[in-house]
């Protein structure tokens, strides 16, 4: 049975920093795409980034290049999203989703539509 487990989320004020992970089960890393979106209240379901490990492919949503960074660790089978310089609008439920296909473009990697496993959310309030 594959599981996403998502964690890390927390109050964090503006500039400030906070580490997400995805902690996967059932799945190999290195065969899966795996997506971190996030929602905000009232908004659609965005991505944030993507990494798919042997497809050589990681991608940013331009609102968060240079401040995340986003990792995978063979050894704890995680995924992690390291999230700096956080900003108001970061506030989100933040979600990591997988899928085991090899996706042709960047827009199927970043939509949300694309990726069949998903995890709960983890909260993330950035405060001014």
């Amino acid at each position: 049975e594959v599981q996403l487990q998502a964690s890390g989320g927390g109050l964090v004020q503006a500039g400030g920093s906070l580490r997400l992970s995805c902690a996967a089960s059932g799945i190999a890393l290195d065969e899966y795409v795996i997506g971190w979106f996030r929602q905000a209240p009232g908004q659609q379901r965005e991505g944030v980034s993507c990494k798919h490990i042997s497809g050589d492919r990681t991608y940013y949503a331009d609102s968060v290049k240079g401040r995340f960074t986003i990792s995978s660790d063979y050894a704890k089978n995680t995924v992690d999203l390291q999230m700096n310089s956080l900003r108001p609008e970061d506030t989100a439920v933040y979600y990591c989703a997988g899928d085991d296909r090899t996706f042709r473009t960047r827009y199927q990697y970043t939509q949300a539509n694309s990726y069949y496993y998903w995890g709960q959310g983890t909260l993330v309030t950035v405060s001014s």
